[in-house]
């Protein structure tokens, strides 16, 4: 059986399997969801930062300005709500199935 990798998450600081969390990249600057083609592995897309995909965990990455430690500077701070809803879109999940609200 393989390892499961594990990542820490930027809002809480949790380890977590990866497949619990989302990947994001910031190419250009902005911070996005780094996304899979196909199922397959994702492409190199620079340096990544990995985040659990709730409300709690988005905000207080955002508070705690991990994005830019996260990127080693250089990037904006994203909206907490537009990237949650980013990340939710990304992972096929609404607000409701986290029971969440955003």
């Amino acid at each position: 059986m393989g390892r499961v990798r594990e990542r820490t998450c930027i809002g809480c600081r949790r380890v977590a399997p990866a497949s619990e969390l989302v990947r994001l990249a910031a190419p250009d600057g902005r911070v996005a969801v780094a996304t899979r083609r196909g199922g397959a592995a994702m492409p190199r897309q620079g340096r990544g930062a990995w985040l659990h995909p709730r409300l709690q965990c988005v905000t207080a990455a955002v508070k705690k300005r991990a994005f830019g430690r996260a990127f080693r500077g250089g990037v904006d701070g994203p909206d907490a709500a537009q990237l949650l809803t980013d990340v939710r879109l990304a992972i096929g999940a609404s607000s409701h199935e986290q029971g969440e609200s955003p």
